[in-house]
C-alpha cells in the first residue's frame, strides 16, 4: 500500500547507498562504515529528515545490505524512511526510488526530488535547502565547484595539449528537480536503456527543456570514494549531531 501522502508541495529526497567499499579496501559497502561514531548513511539520511521543505525520504539500497539498513534506521533515525531494493546501475536504482514515488509526483503530493549519493554525508542542510529552491524555481538545479586545476588531454591520452575549457565545475550532490519531468525522464530512459553518470545528465538528454541551474557547492560535501576520504572526512564532520 502507497503510504499516506505527505502534503502539497512537498519535496521528497532520494538517497543512494548501492555502492560498495571495493576502491576504499572494506570488506562492506563503504556508506555503512563509521564517521565519527555514526554510519556514513546515518549522516545523509539525517540532513534530509531534518529539513521541514523534504516530506518524504526514500533510501534506495542492495538487496544483501537491506538488514544493514534497517539495522542504522532502527539505531541512527527517528523512523519514516522508506526503503527499496535498488538496480545493478546508478540509472536503476534512480528509476526505483522515483516509481516509489511514482503516485505522489502524479497526485501533485511531490512537487520536486532531490537525488543525493549517501557516500557524500556532509551536505548540509543549506545546500540541500538552496539547490532545491533553485529546483523549484529554474526546472533543475546542481551544486558544484569551480575547477581550474585541470589540463586537456590528447586524444591518445598520452600527452596535455593545454588547459582546460575555462568554467568547468565539478557537479556534486543533492541534485534536485520538478518531479514530474523527472519522473518522466527517468522512464523514457528505462525505455532507450540509457545510463548516466548522474541526474543531470539524464536530464539533459531526456528533458533537454528543463533548465539546469548551477548551484555554489561546498568543499566540505565530499564524497567517500577511497581510504583516505574517510580521514578527511572524519576531520571535516561538524562535531555533535547533523
Amino acid at each position: 500500500m502507497e503510504p499516506p501522502s505527505p502534503g502539497p508541495a512537498a519535496a521528497a529526497a532520494i538517497v543512494l547507498a548501492g555502492g560498495s567499499g571495493t576502491r576504499l579496501g572494506a570488506e562492506r559497502n563503504k556508506v555503512y562504515l563509521p564517521l565519527r561514531g555514526r554510519p556514513v548513511l546515518a549522516w545523509s539520511l539525517a540532513t534530509f529528515a531534518g529539513m521541514p521543505e523534504v516530506g518524504a525520504v526514500v533510501l534506495v539500497v542492495r538487496e544483501p545490505d537491506r538488514p544493514l539498513a534497517e539495522q542504522v534506521l532502527a539505531e541512527h533515525t527517528a523512523g519514516g524512511v522508506e526503503v527499496v531494493v535498488g538496480g545493478r546501475t546508478r540509472q536503476e536504482s534512480e528509476l526505483a526510488g522515483l516509481r516509489r514515488l511514482a503516485a505522489r509526483i502524479d497526485a501533485g503530493a511531490v512537487d520536486a526530488v532531490l537525488v543525493h549519493d549517501a557516500a557524500r554525508p556532509l551536505a548540509t542542510r543549506e545546500l540541500a535547502s538552496s539547490v532545491l529552491a533553485a529546483a523549484r524555481a529554474e526546472g533543475g538545479a546542481v551544486p558544484g565547484l569551480w575547477r581550474d586545476d585541470l589540463a586537456a588531454a590528447a586524444p591518445d591520452g598520452a600527452g596535455l595539449v593545454g588547459p582546460s575549457p575555462d568554467r568547468l565545475v565539478a557537479v556534486q550532490t543533492p541534485q534536485a528537480f520538478r518531479a514530474a519531468p523527472l519522473l518522466a525522464a527517468y522512464e523514457e530512459a528505462a525505455a532507450c536503456g540509457f545510463v548516466g553518470t548522474d541526474t543531470a545528465s539524464c536530464m539533459e538528454r531526456f528533458a533537454p527543456d528543463v533548465p539546469i541551474r548551477w548551484v555554489p557547492g561546498d568543499e566540505r560535501n565530499i564524497k567517500i570514494t577511497y581510504a583516505h576520504d574517510l580521514l578527511v572526512a572524519e576531520h571535516a564532520a561538524p562535531i555533535g549531531t547533523v
